[in-house]
């Protein structure tokens, strides 16, 4: 009785397989009993072959597998290729990189060690892999403040106490991520791209950037800082950019602004702002009521010399003169204005002290 008694599967890549629709055939061969049979190891076109000589004996891959043959004589098989490919999925994954950040990407294990694969600047994805992971760091500008207040205050070269802010623009150079993550920064399960970024911060910058704000500060006297904030700001710049040269830290500005002063300065600030003030003002009125006396001087001068002027040309006959034109104008006037005016001989004004009063009693007494 015939039986089967070897199975081999193989995909045969042969011209003739298109025009026979074949994608894989199953090349079995079936022997006697008692008569050893095997694998044609000249697949290929033999197989094709043996395909057109047992076509009674052959079969297509889906016509084996529907007839149950196939799963019966291999489950194991079946079952171990479907674990294989359950466990690759559950442990590749596509980690990807949003836009502003770049990916620092590895590859673990499941014995050994984690390696490092590349860095991957987004938006982007690695593709599917095993055991892949990123570490996405911002190479966008952060701005840290950084407050000298209260305690932290710090005391000017006339030994002021003087509260202030600084100000940092920073970001991580992109291509330095690697030596970023592996040198400057700590990391723990599920930490954020901000908290890496922030903790590479404090154990690098943070207390230089302080130390130098310090130091420049105390250069100048407490009055004069808000004065020189500019120059105090460009000062820590420097010193701070010298320190981060080679680093993975590129550092664009250092600010220095908000400065305050203690309360009791701040007052007597004010009041002697106030009295400056103050003493302007009566300055100022001082300066006005010398210019009104100034004036009040000259407009008399000016009213006493013309005053001399006019005594000395006004004489008797040019009062009389003057007298005769207006007689003449007031005649020649359109409005009928009697006007009545002592007069001399010959009708001419009379000009000088007329004192009435006094020959008045010398009349009287004259007559007694």
């Amino acid at each position: 009785m015939s039986h089967v008694t070897g199975l081999r599967i193989a995909s045969l890549l042969h011209p003739r397989a298109k025009s026979r629709s074949f994608s894989a055939i199953a090349c079995f061969s079936t022997l006697e009993d008692g008569i050893g049979g095997g694998w044609n190891e000249n697949c290929g076109a033999t197989c094709f072959g043996m395909v057109e000589r047992r076509g009674a004996n052959t079969m297509r891959i889906t016509d084996l597998i529907r007839s149950g043959t196939f799963i019966r004589r291999n489950r194991l098989l079946i079952l171990l290729l479907l674990l294989a490919i359950a466990i690759w999925f559950v442990g590749s994954r596509n980690p990807a990189t949003p836009a502003g950040y770049v990916g620092y990407l590895t590859r673990g294990a499941l014995f050994g060690k984690t390696t490092f694969v590349d860095l991957q600047t987004g938006p982007t994805s690695s593709g599917r892999g095993w055991l892949l992971d990123v570490t996405n760091v911002s190479v966008t500008p952060y701005t840290y403040t950084e407050e000298f207040s209260g305690d932290r205050s710090v005391l000017s070269s006339d030994s002021l106490k003087i509260a202030f802010s600084v100000h940092l623009v920073w970001r991580v150079r992109p291509e330095n991520v690697r030596e970023f993550i592996e040198k400057y920064s700590t990391l723990g399960p599920g930490d954020s791209a901000d908290k890496i970024v922030q903790i590479a911060y404090n154990n690098f910058l943070r207390e230089p950037l302080r130390t130098y704000a310090r130091d420049e500060v105390q250069k100048h006297k407490g009055l004069e800082v808000k004065d020189n904030i500019v120059g105090i700001g460009d000062a820590i710049t420097k010193r701070v950019q010298a320190l981060a040269k080679d680093t993975p830290f590129e550092v664009r500005s250092i600010v220095v602004g908000n400065i305050q002063y203690p309360p009791e300065i701040v007052e007597a600030v004010s009041k002697k702002l106030a009295a400056t003030q103050e003493l302007e003002r009566k300055n100022t009125e001082i300066e006005i009521a010398k210019r009104e006396k100034d004036k009040r001087i000259i407009e008399a001068q000016g009213i006493a010399q013309a005053t001399e002027i006019i005594s000395q040309r006004l004489t008797a006959n040019y009062l009389q003169y003057e007298a005769i034109k207006a007689q003449r104008d007031t005649i020649n006037s359109p409005n009928h204005t009697t006007v009545y005016i002592p007069v001399g001989p010959m009708g001419v004004p009379l000009v000088g002290n007329l004192n009435l009063g006094q020959r008045a009693l010398t009349s009287e007494k004259a007559n007694k």
